[in-house]
């Protein structure tokens, strides 16, 4: 294998990055962003290094740490030997730099061999391995090493503005290739990892960018034409797009949110998209619940959640997820469908949806709430798992009707 040629100072660009991430509990994407705008020097191969072995490294740490027989720190001197290991694992020969002399002779191949354990070899902290392998069984060794394999880029097809060949046609001009996903039709397949803001179709709200598996949250609520819809967790909004494009822009589209201010992204690209029926309301606004109380045809909570059904794209959650953590989102979660349930009419849909490969986090909490008061009006209709060693994330997703 041919060895990339590497330069002291992206080198020393990733090691920042991993000295921010693991030093002050930041989230490597928000400060590879802020490393790249620091250095507007860097040419567009200077930045892809960066970014991709910064993420590979957050990816791999544990494994890396097992390989250099240190425990993780965050010390230059000691990240710099983390990195020539991190190189020699990829089968790569290190450049004749003084930094890496302690470490130029090691065999990799025989540290590898003598390490062992899911936690060690897949690297995921112990905690969650002891957690995943409790809640999961023998399934886990699967999706541990599934959620290792980075994922591709997704794009949702506006079908509002675009159809599927218009949005392929336009990415083969601007020189992207795209293929068109096996099982979801508005789904498309990105070769690559380009930047697509500057794309016109982009702009004019043709497509936008979503994982595979997260389109089939929305179909899977079936809203109708001209119905009123509740998407109680919308955030920055995929799902209420998708949800709006399924509506033929007809009817009401209310988007919430735990925090109001998330929501503005959501009215940016509500209006890149073209819908007309989104209306944002915030779920600090007094007496919300009461004046929304049995209104909707149907109800989406996509709630928060450990989002480790998506570790493939977001593999700081392997070292920044903790077990109080997880407690915590549990009884959000639980709060979430026991009083937004409450927003459905009689005989409507509801989905209660996640990013967790957690059984606790999914169906334990819908049985859950069916056993308490607030769901004994509600019928389980069906669920589904998507499987990350399946597709490129993680979701769970449980239909329910309310009866009476």
């Amino acid at each position: 294998m041919a060895t990339p040629k590497i330069f002291p100072n992206t080198v020393a660009g990733v090691l920042e990055a991993l000295e921010m991430s693991f030093g002050k509990g930041l989230y490597a994407d928000k400060v590879v962003e802020k490393l790249l705008r620091q250095n507007k020097k860097w040419g567009s191969r200077d930045r892809s290094f960066v970014a991709e072995h910064t993420y590979e490294m957050v990816r791999w740490w544990g494994l890396l740490w097992g390989l250099l027989g240190q425990e993780p720190t965050t010390k230059r001197k000691d990240l710099q030997k983390l990195f020539g290991i991190y190189w020699l694992w990829r089968g790569y020969e290190l450049p004749d730099w003084p930094k890496f002399d302690a470490i130029r002779d090691v065999n990799i191949d025989e540290r590898l061999s003598s390490l062992s354990g899911t936690a060690t070899l897949e690297s995921y902290s112990e905690w969650f391995d002891i957690e995943a392998r409790a809640q999961l069984g023998s399934k886990w060794d699967t999706i541990a090493k599934a959620m290792n394999i980075p994922n591709s880029v997704n794009l949702r097809v506006n079908i509002l503005k675009a159809t599927t060949q218009e949005v392929l046609d336009e990415l083969e001009a601007a020189g992207l290739k795209a293929t068109v996903h096996p099982i979801f039709p508005e789904a498309l397949l990105l070769t690559g990892r380009p930047r697509l803001n500057n794309l016109e179709g982009f702009k004019t709200g043709k497509f936008e960018v979503q994982d595979a598996g997260s389109q089939s949250i929305a179909p899977y609520l079936s809203p109708k034409p001209g119905s009123i819809v509740i998407d109680a967790c919308a955030g920055a909004g995929g799902k209420t797009l998708h949800l709006g494009a399924l509506m033929q822009n007809k009817g009401t589209l209310i988007a919430m949110d735990v925090e109001g201010r998330k929501l503005g992204e959501l009215q940016k690209r509500t209006q890149r998209s073209g819908l007309s029926i989104v209306k944002t309301r915030a779920w600090e606004e007094p007496g919300i619940l009461e004046e929304l109380s049995n209104t909707a045809d149907h109800v989406l909570l996509d709630v928060p959640c450990s989002g480790t059904g998506v570790i493939k794209r977001e593999p700081d959650t392997k070292w920044k997820l903790q077990p109080e953590h997880l407690e915590r989102l549990e009884s959000v979660q639980f709060s979430i469908i026991r009083d937004y349930s409450n927003l459905l009419k009689i005989g409507g849909t509801m989905v209660y949806a996640t990013c967790s490969i957690l059984p606790k986090e999914n169906r334990h909490q819908v049985d859950a709430f069916l056993a308490h008061p607030a769901g004994a009006q509600f019928e389980l209709l069906e669920d589904q798992t998507v499987d990350p060693s399946e597709h490129n994330d993680g979701f769970y997703m449980a239909r329910l009707r309310k009866l009476a």
